[in-house]
């Protein structure tokens, strides 16, 4: 006897549940990326479950463009049925209202997932991708972070460089001015050595004469002999009286 059809209806026991969303899950998933890959078709599998876990698969992982696509589509299709021209103009407007605003949601959720918060609906491939993802960006950050420092550390080089050289020109400088300073107390200590002596300056120099009339050499006699005569006068005052009668 051939199997008989299973009625379709909700399973109230709580671990068969479990089971048969995991084993369905499964299948549907696999049988999703068949599809992809048989007929290279893109597809799209979005499944939550009664606690509200997301389940997803997304042909290259392009699961956001997909959703672009469908939501692109299904609106114009429904546009061009159900409206006119003028209301076909505002339907475009609709579309890309909803394309922005999930677009917008996506990029908060994903920015939460990022910041650490709201990952309960998040399973372990989910975790592990953005495990990778912030790997991947703390890699770049680190890598431009040690360029930076490579860069700052190059310039203090020869920044250092740049000093020692100026300070090595100064210190040349400094060492040539102090050995010209000193030639020059050395000669000023020479000179000072081999001049005159100092007992030279205490010798009583000649007065000048004064010639009046005639040089002194030729007054000299006359005035010696005036001095003789004045001196031996009283010495014979009666002699030449005598000498005189």
């Amino acid at each position: 006897m051939g199997r008989g059809r299973v009625q379709l209806k909700r399973i109230e026991n709580k671990i068969n549940r479990q089971v048969t969303f995991t084993k369905r899950r499964n299948g549907l998933l696999k049988k999703a990326h068949e599809i992809s890959v048989l007929c290279d078709a893109e597809v799209a599998v979005i499944v939550f479950s009664h606690k509200g876990k997301l389940f997803e698969y997304s042909t290259d992982s392009c699961m956001e463009k997909i959703l672009e696509r469908y939501e692109r589509y299904s609106y114009a299709e429904r546009q061009l049925v159900t409206m006119d021209s003028e209301a076909h103009l505002q339907g475009n407007w609709t579309v890309e209202y909803s394309r922005l605003t999930a677009k917008i949601e996506l990029l908060q959720r994903n920015r939460r997932h990022y910041l650490g918060e709201d990952l309960d609906s998040l399973n372990l491939k989910d975790l592990q991708s953005l495990e990778q993802q912030l790997d991947a960006s703390l890699k770049i950050i680190r890598a431009r972070k040690n360029q930076l420092m490579n860069e700052t550390l190059s310039a203090y080089q020869k920044k250092e460089k740049a000093l020692r050289d100026e300070n090595s020109l100064l210190e040349k400088k400094i060492k040539e001015k102090e050995k010209n300073v000193a030639q020059v107390e050395q000669m000023q200590w020479g000179q000072q050595n081999h001049g005159p002596s100092t007992s030279s300056f205490m010798l009583p120099q000649p007065l000048p004469c004064l010639n009046i009339g005639g040089s002194y050499e030729q007054e000299a006699p006359e005035l010696r002999r005036n001095d003789l005569d004045l001196t031996l006068e009283p010495l014979y005052p009666c002699h030449l009286g005598c000498f005189d009668s």
